[in-house]
């Protein structure tokens, strides 16, 4: 059996459909795919081929590729005409999942213009934030957001609902009637992007301050599309099938309802977080039936994979925990699944054990690392791999550069140092929109500064040991809260937990523990605390451990909000 390194120089080569080349991007070395697809655009002209599969499937609605392209073709058309929008013009999108978030962002992207996905936990404060801080021209949304933003503006702007109870009100369109009334076939416009336009403005989840727009180019995702499309060669190469016919590439669409069966993928990510739009246009360039989730049912989505003989989900580990761990699955037939990937948040080394056990270790296990900032993957874990060092992210993708440094000094750390994870390459964004400084701190000389601490070790493979900002120093001594943190989850008592830093007058900071458990009285303090010393140092002992009945508070992909635990810890 090939190993990763075999693997990758045999489909890498020059005449490979993954061929990878040395340039120089505004005097930054690159490694690119050199025949990956130029932009968003032709990905989407190719999906034609697919014909009549099924392309998304939400609450009972389906619709196949063709409509999906012919529905896209009409909207993208109504764009321009009716509102005017052109290339390089920003239209937001900000809706949960529903089958017209697709379709808008694809007829926003074969117009050349630039997707603005918003955030849909937003405020109406920092949905307006967005709005003006992008130059946004037209809205598209969900009435969820319209009777949010509709109460506080004068209507001046020109918006899409979909799913729209009522008549619109002034300055609106009814969205979903729009589609249902567009009749008869449609060619797309006329001209699009080039390569290195922008595609997206992404908002980060900063816990801290506004959010920051980070544009990302057609060839950023291209790039990350094209580098997931290898990194499932590689898998298959190692797993023993022929090089020669991976390095042709993806098999050309042909709509034929014969053959292998189609992918189908539930879609948990929301689209307006980077993972989510990265898993629509890699499932979408795979031919994959989209499922499509507005929120999390633990019940549905076990329903849903069975159902539709579902092949891949992707989501935040406790979302994952939640869905093998569900007492209601011994009811369901999941053979289908043959992967199940995991990421956004630390994931504890124990999870992917579970996956293995509720599969035998025939379900294929993915972690990609990876944020907005690097237009979702730059570092892979899988299979085998990942079974064997389940507490590591993986190895870089071919085209990306990592290096850990010293955090004050930029300065390259050797093998095994712990410090921040910096990429660079073809993934990463061009910069924040409308943010000269704050792009120059975060990518100096092409280097975007994570602000995770990591180290690599002798293989090359990359280890997350927490945010350089929660790091906890207690008495001059580090702690990873996320060490602790995958220690205490290996309790069978506990359901969720979070470390966190708190002041203490002698130490600086201690170690304190927010814990929800399974049930009520299921484990006391005193036991995690002894749980935790058996395997880790003393001083890494959680010297608070606070129980709480609810949830944890997170943002809209699952992140733990630890500023609001520290501010509930000091009342």
């Amino acid at each position: 059996m090939l190993d990763r390194t075999q693997a990758l120089a045999e489909l890498t080569g020059p005449e490979s459909a993954y061929a990878i080349e040395e340039v120089v991007h505004d005097g930054i070395p690159w490694r690119v795919l050199s025949k990956a697809p130029p932009t968003l655009r032709a990905v989407f002209e190719g999906l034609i081929g697919y014909g009549g599969r099924d392309a998304l499937v939400y609450q009972g609605e389906r619709i196949s590729y063709a409509e999906q392209h012919r529905l896209v073709a009409h909207l993208a058309r109504h764009l321009a005409d009716e509102y005017g929008v052109r290339r390089g013009d920003r239209v937001a999108v900000a809706m949960r999942n529903r089958i017209e978030w697709p379709l808008a962002f694809w007829a926003i992207q074969v117009l050349g213009a630039i997707a603005v996905p918003l955030n849909a936990w937003w405020t109406v404060d920092e949905l307006r934030y967005a709005l003006a801080d992008s130059g946004t021209t037209v809205l598209i949304c969900d009435d969820e957001r319209a009777d949010l933003i509709r109460a506080r503006t004068d209507g001046a702007m020109p918006t899409l609902v979909a799913g729209l109870d009522g008549p619109p009100a002034a300055g609106e369109a009814d969205l979903t009637a729009l589609l249902r009334g567009f009749i008869g076939e449609c060619a797309l416009p006329d001209g699009g992007p080039e390569p290195f336009d922008d595609a997206t403005v992404i908002y980060t989840s900063g816990t801290t301050g506004r959010p920051k727009g980070a544009v990302a180019t057609h060839h950023n995702h291209t790039t990350n599309l094209h580098t997931m499309e290898l990194t499932r060669a590689v898998a298959l190469a190692r797993a023993g099938l022929p090089t020669a016919e991976l390095a042709k590439g993806p098999a050309a669409p042909d709509g034929s309802p014969t053959g292998p069966p189609a992918p189908g993928s539930l879609q948990v990510y929301p689209f307006f977080h980077v993972a989510g739009l990265s898993g629509l246009y890699i499932g979408a360039a795979q031919g994959a039936k989209l499922c499509l989730m507005h929120h999390w049912d633990t019940a549905t989505a076990l329903e849903l994979i069975e159902t539709e003989r579902l092949s891949a989900a992707n989501m935040v580990p406790t979302l994952l925990r939640r869905l093998v761990e569900s007492p209601l699955r011994a009811g369901r037939d999941l053979s289908s699944l043959t992967s199940l990937g995991m990421g956004g948040s630390p994931v504890p080394p124990d999870l992917v054990a579970l996956v293995g056990g509720m599969s035998g270790n025939t379900i294929v296990p993915l972690n990609a690392y990876g944020m907005t900032e690097t237009t979702c993957v730059v570092v892979v874990n899988s299979g085998d791999d990942y079974y064997e060092h389940p507490d590591s992210v993986g190895h870089p993708v071919p085209v990306a550069d990592l290096r850990v440094a010293d955090p004050l000094t930029g300065e390259e750390l050797p093998t095994g140092r712990t410090g921040e994870i910096r990429v660079r390459g073809p993934h990463v964004v061009r910069g924040y929109w409308n943010r000269p400084r704050e792009s120059e701190e975060a990518f100096p000389d092409g280097w975007f500064r994570t602000g995770d601490l990591g180290y690599v070790d002798a293989d090359g493979r990359l280890y997350v040991v927490d945010r350089l900002k929660d790091v906890i120093i207690r008495g001059g001594e580090n702690v990873y809260s996320a060490e602790v943190e995958a220690i205490l989850f290996e309790h069978p008592a506990i359901s969720e937990v979070a470390v966190v830093g708190v002041p203490h007058h002698d130490l600086g900071e201690e170690v304190a523990a927010v814990v929800r458990l399974h049930a009520p009285g299921a484990a006391s303090a005193a036991e995690l605390r002894g749980h935790v010393a058996r395997r880790l140092a003393a001083f890494k002992v959680p010297t608070l451990v606070r129980f709480t009945e609810r949830a944890l508070p997170r943002n809209a992909v699952g992140k733990v909000l630890k500023r609001e635990l520290r501010d509930m810890l000091a009342l």
